[in-house]
């Protein structure tokens, strides 16, 4: 145990000593406050604010979109079907298996729908694709914090007189913490996935002005720069892996706090 615990936190200190060591010194106001300018990516000035914001917009949409469609299917499992039937039983093996896809499926999958459909890539079609990719997530972090409630308490419930749906807002109300944990976590993969955005938010130097229009995301904006043969360019693009460690690690952080004092 104590060897597995070396060999984690080592590999854990390496990945982080390898991205800010090389960032740190890229790192800047102007990387966080400004947009790419002419010849951002030939070394000259300008930030990625962009993409900052774009990865923002695309997290937040999709979260929101994912609980609008993960929270009735998990009330509905444990308030309507309360016994272990085929139903509740093949949802939840549904929501493991796509638990398991790799996000380029996800990504190729929302493509395809933008060919088929007509449409060009933007910011609501990459908002569409990272919810179907974390719908999976929030469905089944949610479900296991909801069945860990004692069912005495639905019982009491119901010897009160209240409906299911009525019990069924019990239950949320009983299981805020591991909800809004499942939310920050959902959050966290949506911000750090690259292949799922690849192919429908596209990429753009400008600030999105509509869900109709391309957005930037961090990873690309990540992956954009290291594909650069110029040292400055390069080190740009561990800044801004610095940049969206740091936003990963305080959803992370945040998480553990939401849980201990809920």
């Amino acid at each position: 145990m104590l060897a597995s615990l070396v060999l984690i936190t080592g590999s854990l200190a390496a990945l982080l000593w390898s991205v800010v060591s090389r960032g740190i010194r890229a790192l800047s106001w102007s990387m966080v406050s400004q947009i790419p300018g002419g010849g951002f990516y030939l070394g000259k000035g300008g930030g990625i604010l962009n993409a900052i914001l774009g990865s923002v917009y695309i997290s937040l949409g999709s979260v929101v979109l994912g609980l609008g469609i993960s929270i009735p299917v998990v009330l509905y499992l444990n308030a309507y079907q309360t016994k272990r039937t085929w139903l509740a039983g093949g949802v939840r093996m549904t929501f493991d298996v796509l638990f398991g896809i790799p996000s380029i499926v996800y990504g190729a999958f929302g493509f395809t729908i933008m060919v088929a459909l007509g449409l060009r890539t933007s910011l609501l079609a990459g908002i569409v694709t990272v919810t179907l990719m974390i719908i999976p997530i929030l469905a089944r972090a949610m479900d296991e914090v909801v069945r860990l409630a004692p069912p005495e308490l639905s019982d009491a419930t119901y010897s009160l007189g209240a409906t299911r749906w009525e019990t069924a807002k019990v239950l949320l109300k009983q299981s805020r913490a591991g909800v809004l944990t499942a939310v920050l976590l959902a959050f966290g993969r949506a911000i750090g996935d690259a292949a799922t955005v690849l192919f429908t938010a596209g990429y753009t130097d400008s600030l999105p002005g509509s869900l109709r229009e391309p957005a930037a995301t961090l990873p690309l904006a990540i992956f954009f720069q290291l594909s650069s043969p110029l040292q400055a360019v390069q080190d740009r693009a561990y800044a801004a892996a610095v940049i969206l460690t740091i936003i990963v690690l305080a959803i992370s952080l945040g998480s553990k706090y939401v849980k201990q004092r809920l």
